[in-house]
């Protein structure tokens, strides 16, 4: 199962009648299985606020990663990649193999 996580946020300090506008997100998506570990991260800007505003301090990660996804991470297509990798790692498709003759 994939975990988002928001890991930063930069915020327009005014932006007309708003103060504090999110910007800027930095997030990581991360799958884990036994002692591997596979991530995904960006970040994603965003435009003014317009009529969608949420004041800063009321924000949750949940408001954060939906703006995230609205405005083109595919979340299905991330939970996918992230996904393969990890299997790559936990069901490697090659492996380096000690030379036979080699004692």
């Amino acid at each position: 199962m994939a975990n988002w996580k928001v890991e930063s946020m930069v915020v327009k300090p005014v932006d007309g009648s708003h103060t504090d506008c999110v910007v800027t997100a930095t997030w990581r998506c991360t799958a884990t299985s036994g002692d591997h570990s596979a991530s995904n991260y960006g970040s994603m800007g965003f435009a003014s606020p317009g009529d969608v505003f949420v004041a800063y301090p009321d924000l949750t990660e949940d408001i954060v990663l939906g703006w995230i996804w609205a405005n083109g991470v595919d979340k299905a297509e991330v939970e996918a990649n992230v996904a393969r990798e990890l299997d790559a790692q936990v069901n490697p498709p090659v492996v380096a193999k000690p030379l036979p003759w080699v004692a």
